[in-house]
C-alpha cells in the first residue's frame, strides 16, 4: 500500500514520484535573463526563491529579485527586486533562513566587465522576506563571490561556501580560481575567511557538507572552458579540522561541464549530488545518492534530460516532509524551473 500522499501544486505526490512546474519565464518583467536561481525553505512552510535578471549576463542594469511560495497555495508571488545598484551589475543571489530565523540574502557586485571584478554584498530579514535590511559587505575582496547557501556546523557556527575567480576571459575560469570558505563570528557579525581549496585547473561554486566532527567534504565546479575535453570532472576536497585547511582539490568520479552543483545532506544522513552528467553539455541534470558518506555513489538518476536543452545552476533544499525542492534554468537562461521529488524517487534510478 502506498503512503499517504503529499501534495505539490495541489496534486497528490506520492513516494518516488517526480513532478515539474515552470515557475517564470521571458514574459516576467524582470528582464529576459533568469539566473541563477536559487531556493530556500522557510520556518513557516513557505517556499522562496531568488534570481537575478535584466537584459543580460553582462548587463548593468540588472536586479536581484525574489518570490514566494506560499504553504498550501499554488501559484508563485510576483518577483520583488531585492538588491540593485544603479551604476554595476549584480547576480548570484543566494537566501537562507538560519536556525535563529534570520534570514540571509548574499549577492554579488561586479565592478568591471567581468566576475573576476566582484565582490560579495548581504541583507537580512527578519520576518521571513517581506522586508529586508540595507546593503552590507561581505567580502571586499576583488574576485570574491557566492553561489550556494552556508551550512550550519555541529559547533554551531555558519559555513558560507563562496570562491575568488580570477582572470579577464569570460569564457574561461582561470586555473589559479580557487573554493574558499567563510565563518559568521557571533560577536562581530562579520564573515571571516577559512580554508581554501586549490586545484590543477581550478575550481568554483563549492557545495559543502559535514559528515563526522571536522569531517567536511566539498564538491566544486571545474575550471577551464566550455569546450568539448575528455578530462572535465568535478573536483572533490576535504577538511579535518572543521575547515581551517583543505586537501588539494582533485578529479572526482563526476563529469563536469564547467556548471555548477548541489551538494546536500539529507535528513535521513545520506548525501545527495545534482549535476551535470556531461563533460562538455548542461544536460542531463542527474541527482545521484550516497548512502555512506561518500564512499559510494550507487545510485542516479536523470532530473531533465533532453538533448539539445542546457540545465544549468541547480538549487535544492530538502523541507520538513523529506521532500527535496530543486529550481534551475533553461532555454539561455530565461526560464526557471522547479522539481520536486524524494530520496526514494532516486533510488529508483528510472
Amino acid at each position: 500500500m502506498k503512503a499517504a500522499p503529499l501534495y505539490f501544486l495541489g496534486i497528490a505526490l506520492f513516494a518516488g514520484e517526480l513532478r515539474f512546474e515552470r515557475v517564470f519565464g521571458p514574459e516576467v518583467p524582470t528582464g529576459r535573463y533568469k539566473h541563477p536561481a536559487c531556493i530556500t525553505g522557510f520556518h513557516n512552510g513557505d517556499l522562496y526563491l531568488v534570481y537575478y535578471g535584466g537584459a543580460g549576463e553582462y548587463a548593468v542594469n540588472t536586479g536581484v529579485f525574489g518570490a514566494r511560495l506560499k504553504k498550501g497555495e499554488t501559484q508563485w508571488s510576483r518577483p520583488k527586486l531585492l538588491a540593485h545598484d544603479p551604476f554595476r551589475s549584480v547576480g548570484n543571489g543566494v537566501v537562507w533562513q538560519a536556525p535563529d530565523g534570520v534570514v540571509w540574502l548574499f549577492y554579488v557586485v561586479r565592478y568591471g566587465d567581468t566576475w573576476s571584478t566582484s565582490r560579495i554584498q548581504g541583507k537580512i530579514s527578519r520576518d521571513n522576506g517581506e522586508t529586508w535590511s540595507d546593503s552590507f559587505v561581505v567580502s571586499d575582496k576583488q574576485g570574491m563571490m557566492v553561489r550556494n547557501k552556508p551550512i550550519v556546523l555541529e559547533t554551531g557556527a555558519y559555513m558560507l561556501p563562496v570562491y575568488l575567480e580570477t582572470g579577464q576571459d569570460t569564457e574561461n575560469v582561470g586555473p589559479d580560481s580557487t573554493s574558499r570558505f567563510l565563518v559568521l563570528n557571533s560577536k562581530t557579525k562579520q564573515w571571516e575567511e577559512r580554508g581554501i581549496i586549490r586545484s590543477k585547473k581550478g575550481n568554483i561554486q563549492p557545495g559543502v557538507v559535514q559528515v563526522a566532527k571536522d569531517y567536511l567534504i566539498a564538491y566544486c565546479r571545474r575550471g577551464g572552458g566550455y569546450g568539448k575535453v575528455s578530462d572535465g570532472w568535478t573536483v572533490r576536497s576535504e577538511s579535518h579540522d572543521g575547515g581551517k585547511t583543505w586537501s588539494q582539490g582533485v578529479d572526482s568520479k563526476f563529469r563536469n561541464p564547467n556548471s555548477a552543483i548541489e551538494f546536500l545532506k539529507l535528513k535521513s544522513g545520506n548525501l545527495v549530488l545534482i549535476f551535470n552528467d556531461s563533460m562538455s553539455s548542461r544536460t542531463p541534470l542527474v541527482a545521484a545518492l550516497s548512502k555512506d558518506n561518500d564512499r559510494t555513489w550507487s545510485v542516479q538518476r536523470n532530473i531533465a534530460a533532453e538533448p539539445k536543452q542546457s540545465y544549468a545552476y541547480p538549487s535544492a533544499v530538502q523541507t520538513a516532509d523529506g521532500k527535496i525542492h530543486l529550481v534551475y534554468t533553461s532555454d539561455s537562461r530565461t526560464v526557471i524551473h522547479h522539481a520536486v521529488f524524494d530520496e526514494e524517487c532516486v533510488q529508483s534510478g528510472k
